[in-house]
């Protein structure tokens, strides 16, 4: 079990651009919508950047509108304004050239009172008292000015709100096109490898690939890899804005970002051991369950319940203390941030309220100033949260492509033929194989099976029996010796086409989940409905199907589980019978099989086998005794060669192995 863990532990860089560059390859045939994406993101992020700046135009333009300095000019002057006691009064930012011959005014509020004179002079009595309704028609460009913010403001969020659905709504889409593709290209590349690379990686593991790790890529394209441009712009933006306001309060803000760095890299550092730890004790959950699931009846017959109910307890606390750790240490780091936050606001109340007090800034920058430094904090806990993601991501990325980069594959030929209609003689000639190197399985296999021949192989488990079937349908090659069909070296064949003129019927039928028609056609489109019932009454299987409730349309679940070995027998007959092979293969076709439904199985391989080149494997002797050839195997090379009666007769391998099946005829 440990060797599953393995890949799920290795989290390894967290960034690297290897494998970036490769996954950036995925998103290219998409760069207009991501590109689109990242320009909302841009206006995105200028308008929540000038929601702040309103505000402090508002209250430093507006609200306090009123104490902004007035040039006191003469009626006729061409410059807009305000007509009051037989002068025009006009703001000073609204005149670009220097008139500072007119006395300069503005209004001072004094005990809910407000008075008109000028500015240097603090004495009342030369200044006018303003009546309620002369105060409001000096306040009106104010509210004007209000009601332009306002709308303004409604605005940008309405704006941003229509963008911000459209980049997620885009982004989203996107990132499942990409991921769509991946995976797909994962099960065409696992589907196209040979059989030995699966016998050497779990299906579970591979499972892994095209599922979890997949998704997690998902999360890198829409959480960070775009999502990271926000971020930046954000950050870049608000010190841009930050600067140009204020450079002093600017500098007193970041003061604090020293502490904000160390406690995120100190929280990067804890939270990745944490969850490289809490990822393997998932995997071992998956493990255990899978494992504890499939073998559910083993458990329940030795009665298991509480050892295995124990096991998991004991790894499922495992894992709940990782993920407790997990949650305090992201409880210590939030507010720890957020302390860091308020000390930097309370830094800049502190320092800029000074200013405000001493008239160097306005209020309306420093309430900026408090917003902006609240939205900075945000892309930074953002970026420190999203480590994991990519961390997680780049160890996905890497498993995926050691997938992808194997090539454990059986190639045809530069110009393979497509020979579709093959005569079936077979030749073996001075075949040596094996799985793993020098270790070999058959050694110096000679024969050959004419063209609708009957031939049978016997032996002891281990003899060589399956390896032989494999290599005739070429999941694996050998290395001496050829394999012809039709006098051509299978190599030269396409493989596809040479497995299509092959029908193998094993011992363990694989029934998809689907219907009985669809595990009978196997997706081919071009074998009708008519055909399907033809075949299936030619192999006896009619009438088991005519049985069920919904006949042909009857559900089958995973691995037939709810219908017997004869009857998924059967199917596999009439889904051999279906593809019309020339070469036929029966691997264990009958055993485990009750005598009544062995007789319809029997009725149905004799209607089966006639005019194919047939190949039987069978422990059961009496179910090989008609047929044309029997070869004896033994530790992987040929003992003996000849039909039923001739190897009886040479009392050898053959005849022992005879007798040990029928021992009570010999006794008798």
């Amino acid at each position: 079990m440990s060797a599953n863990f393995h890949d799920d532990e290795i989290m390894g860089k967290a960034y690297d651009s290897r494998l970036m560059k490769r996954l950036l390859k995925y998103a290219k045939p998409y760069w207009h919508y991501l590109l689109l994406v990242i320009a909302m993101m841009v206006v995105i992020t200028g308008l929540e950047l000038l929601r702040p700046y309103l505000l402090k135009v508002t209250i430093d333009d507006y609200i306090s509108g009123y104490k902004k300095p007035m040039y006191e000019l003469e009626l006729d002057s061409p410059y807009e304004g305000i007509a009051f006691n037989g002068y025009k009064y006009v703001k000073l930012q609204e005149i670009e050239e220097d008139i500072d011959s007119y006395p300069i005014v503005n209004i001072t509020n004094v005990d809910d009172k407000y008075y008109l004179g000028n500015m240097e002079d603090d004495d009342l009595n030369n200044k006018i008292l303003l009546s309620r309704d002369e105060y409001l028609m000096f306040r009106e460009p104010d509210l004007k000015g209000i009601d332009r913010i306002a709308i303004i403001f409604l605005g940008a969020i309405i704006f941003s709100f229509i963008l911000n659905y459209l980049q997620v709504l885009i982004l989203n889409l996107t990132s499942q096109k990409i991921v769509f593709n991946i995976r797909q290209e994962i099960f065409s590349h696992i589907q196209g490898l040979s059989i030995s690379y699966f016998d050497k990686n779990p299906i579970g593991k591979l499972v892994t690939r095209v599922t979890n790790d997949t998704e997690t890529l998902n999360e890198m394209y829409t959480s960070v890899l775009i999502n990271l441009f926000k971020d930046l712009f954000i950050l870049v933006g608000i010190i841009f804005v930050m600067m140009r306001m204020d450079i002093t309060l600017a500098l007193v803000s970041f003061s604090l970002m020293p502490f904000i760095l160390i406690a995120s890299i100190i929280f990067r550092k804890k939270i990745r051991v944490i969850y490289r730890l809490g990822r393997a004790q998932l995997a071992r959950i998956n493990a255990t369950l899978n494992e504890d699931i499939t073998g559910m009846k083993i458990i329940q017959i030795f009665n298991k319940e509480k050892k295995m109910s124990s096991r998991f307890d004991k790894i499922n606390k495992d894992y709940l203390k990782t993920a407790k750790k997990e949650i305090s240490l992201f409880a210590i780091f939030r507010p720890s941030i957020e302390i860091i936050r308020s000390l930097g606001i309370a830094v800049l109340v502190y320092y800029g309220g000074g200013q405000v007090i001493s008239s160097t800034i306005e209020f309306g920058v420093l309430y900026a100033f408090i917003d902006y430094i609240q939205r900075f904090f945000e892309p930074i806990l953002d970026l420190t949260e999203k480590y994991n993601i990519l961390q997680a991501a780049m160890a996905s990325s890497e498993r995926i492509f050691t997938v992808l980069d194997d090539q454990t594959r059986i190639e045809d030929s530069s110009n393979p033929i497509s020979k579709k209609d093959l005569r079936g003689k077979i030749e073996f000639k001075n075949v040596w194989f094996a799985y793993e190197e020098n270790n070999w399985v058959l050694k110096d296999i000679n024969f050959t099976i004419e063209p609708g021949e009957t031939i049978a192989f016997v032996g002891a488990t281990g003899a060589g029996k399956s390896s032989i079937i494999n290599l005739i349908t070429r999941f694996y090659d050998i290395q001496k010796g050829e394999i012809l069909i039709d006098g051509v070296n299978i190599k030269e064949f396409d493989k596809h086409v040479l497995r299509r003129n092959i029908g193998v019927v094993l011992q363990d039928v694989f029934l998809f989940a689907g219907t009985i028609e669809d595990n009978i056609r196997l997706n081919n489109t071009d074998i009708s409905h008519e055909k399907i019932v033809e075949v299936a009454k030619y192999v006896n299987a009619h009438n088991f199907i005519s049985k069920l409730p919904h006949k042909y349309n009857e559900p089958v679940m995973e691995r037939g589980s709810t219908l017997s070995s004869g009857e998924r027998q059967l199917l596999a007959f009439a889904r051999t019978l279906a593809y019309n092979p020339q070469i036929l293969i029966l691997d264990e076709a009958t055993s485990s099989i009750d005598t009544e439904t062995e007789i319809l199985i029997q009725d149905a391989l004799e209607k089966l086998i006639k005019g194919r080149t047939t190949i039987a494997i069978a422990h059961r002797l009496s179910t090989i005794q008609h047929a044309d050839k029997i070869i004896v195997l033994n530790k992987g090379a040929i003992k003996e060669m000849g039909n039923h009666q001739e190897l009886l007769q040479k009392e050898g391998m053959y005849f022992d192995l005879y007798k040990l099946q029928y021992k009570e005829s010999f006794a008798q």
